[in-house]
């Protein structure tokens, strides 16, 4: 246990939150039950959460949608690593504390040093007790984390003026695995009024999703700089971020003249899945109800996103295929988001039944026979190297899709193509000539991109769908 002497003591207990125990678990548990209890049970397990640290009041239930996603890791996590951004202190870098424990009023959080000391020698790392004294942004997430994890040690992390890559640093140093948890403590836009900060947010949403850290800024998001730091980490390694929920205090609490933004996200890995059963589910159902309005009144359906799950709602590159017979009938797909996943969903299933110019329209004797996949793709990142060998060398047969351009064309293959051609070299020449390039074309002016894909697919015949719209 730590001595009181060792401790950084609550500065904004009795203001941002209640500072008697009891008033603080209620008000916790007041926040959590409700989001626990939207909480599906095959929801995929974050391994870093975004959440906001206002006054609970204001921003408690989003900060509950996200915590609520790690509480089944609770006797899993043993460490947290959290990052928040300076509101009080002017420094360079990133702030760690002397400290052995976190005082709250639920008892003190141990403060874990070997994993401090572990990033001192990093650049820009250094310890400053004073970036901490004062700091809300790191303190209101103890009593969430708490009630989520129950005993953790924790490694916080101030951070003032800083790069993405050298945050990003840091969490790869600490990164470890299903023992840590990644927390990055940031509100988003302050003091519009309700539409202006609702569209700035909702832009910044989509940034976040699509690991698009360049177009996020300090008016943006408070902790603009951590939030790079992690976006930086997911595209190198393949992560998923999955908005939870977007608000504002004229949604909780407060007039809507002049409004904070809050929002939730959570940060998946690589071998999770990154949808719900229901949301694979209600996506394919999407897709064929798409292209059954196609063949029953020729028009694209409306789609009306408050019927849809969060999940579904995000920034995500999409495909759909179709097949019939086992031979492909139909596939189009856009790489880089551009709007909803259900709404690319939908205009990607219409588009590949009537207007992938390789076939003819579908007819509706054909609809009740047709397969139906749809890949959700990741983030492309891009590859570095120097030679065509050494770009073989990085490529993960199986895995990676590629996007390839060079002398102003394109081409992409999703990685279920490895199924069809399982030789690197093969699979990289016939990816060249589908961007209309000779399969020996090389130049140092070639650029390419991979990205993974979460696919799943369903007969339209097993799926229950509404009736057409007229």
């Amino acid at each position: 246990m730590a001595t009181p002497s060792s401790r950084r003591q609550a500065a904004v207990a009795g203001m941002f939150y209640p500072s008697a125990p009891d008033a603080l678990t209620a008000e916790v548990e007041r926040h959590m039950r409700p989001a626990l209890g939207r909480l599906p049970s095959d929801a995929p397990l974050p391994k870093a959460l975004i959440a906001p640290h206002a006054g609970y009041v204001y921003s408690g239930p989003i900060a509950a949608s996200a915590y609520a996603q790690v509480a089944p890791l609770r006797g899993k996590v043993r460490r947290v690593v959290l990052l928040g951004p300076s509101h009080r202190v002017a420094f360079d870098g990133l702030a760690v504390p002397s400290v052995d424990a976190f005082e709250t009023p639920l008892g003190p959080v141990a403060i874990d040093r070997g994993a401090i000391e572990s990033i001192r020698r990093l650049p820009g790392v250094a310890e400053l007790d004073r970036a901490h004294a004062p700091e809300h942004s790191l303190e209101v997430h103890l009593p969430f984390l708490t009630r989520a994890l129950g005993d953790y040690g924790l490694v916080p992390i101030v951070v003032g003026q800083a790069a993405p890559d050298s945050i990003a640093a840091v969490l790869e140093t600490l990164w470890g695995g299903p023992e840590t948890l990644i927390v990055i403590s940031s509100d988003l836009s302050h003091f519009h009024d309700y539409a202006t900060a609702a569209a700035r947010d909702g832009r910044t949403a989509a940034a976040i999703e699509t690991l698009a850290l360049e177009r996020i800024e300090g008016g943006d998001a408070c902790g603009a700089r951590p939030i790079a730091g992690l976006l930086a980490q997911a595209r190198r390694r393949d992560l998923r971020v999955t908005t939870l929920d977007l608000r504002n205090s004229g949604d909780t609490a407060g007039g809507r003249d002049r409004v904070v933004g809050y929002g939730a996200w959570s940060v998946t890995e690589g071998g999770e899945s990154r949808l719900t059963g229901a949301g694979r589910r209600m996506l394919l159902t999407v897709a064929a109800r798409a292209i059954r309005n196609g063949v029953s009144v020729g028009r694209r359906p409306e789609v009306r996103l408050g019927g849809f799950a969060r999940e579904l709602q995000c920034q995500r590159g999409a495909f759909v295929t179709l097949t019939l017979d086992g031979r492909l009938r139909g596939c189009i797909g856009t790489p880089l988001a551009r709007q909803t996943l259900v709404e690319d969903i939908a205009w990607n299933a219409y588009s590949a039944a009537f207007e992938d110019p390789r076939f003819q329209k579908l007819t509706a004797a054909e609809f009740p026979r047709l397969n139906l996949s749809v890949s959700v793709l990741g983030a492309p990142s891009r590859l570095e190297f120097g030679s065509e060998a050494e770009l073989l060398g990085r490529i993960r047969p199986g895995v990676d899709g590629l996007i390839l351009a060079a002398a102003g064309r394109r081409g992409l293959f999703l990685p279920q193509v490895w199924e069809q051609i399982p030789a690197p070299g093969d699979f990289l020449r016939r990816l060249k000539a589908k961007a209309g390039l000779a399969p020996d074309f090389w130049s140092d002016e070639v650029t390419v991109q991979r990205f993974t894909t979460e696919t799943f697919a369903a007969d339209v015949a097993s799926l229950d769908l509404p009736a057409p719209q007229g």
